[in-house]
């Protein structure tokens, strides 16, 4: 699936805040020594705890909008995993 418009400029941002490169391939879309952040719009918001799997440290869902924050936060709200929004804003902190 190609990548949306969307992903792509909340995947550079949030990258230039943590003062990280975004990786475009597989993994994570930000990797830093302190933070694991996977970007996803609404409809890919189920996928990110796969990417997210065996990752140590804080780790969180960037949604690209608000019905992917909400998405996340529905489906994320009982785990270890937190959610931001696409300017990142912690919405509810990672437990890891």
């Amino acid at each position: 699936m190609p990548e949306s418009r969307s992903h792509k400029s909340t995947a550079n941002r949030l990258a230039k805040i943590h003062n990280a490169e975004y990786n475009q391939g597989q993994g994570p879309d930000i990797k830093t020594e302190d933070i694991t952040i996977e970007v996803e719009t609404p409809d890919s918001v189920d996928d990110a705890g796969r990417q997210l799997r065996g990752h140590r440290g804080p780790v969180y869902v960037a949604g690209t909008n608000k019905e992917a924050v909400d998405s996340a936060l529905e489906r994320y709200g009982d785990s270890t995993i937190g959610v931001m929004d696409n300017q990142g804003n912690i919405i509810k902190p990672s437990s890891r």
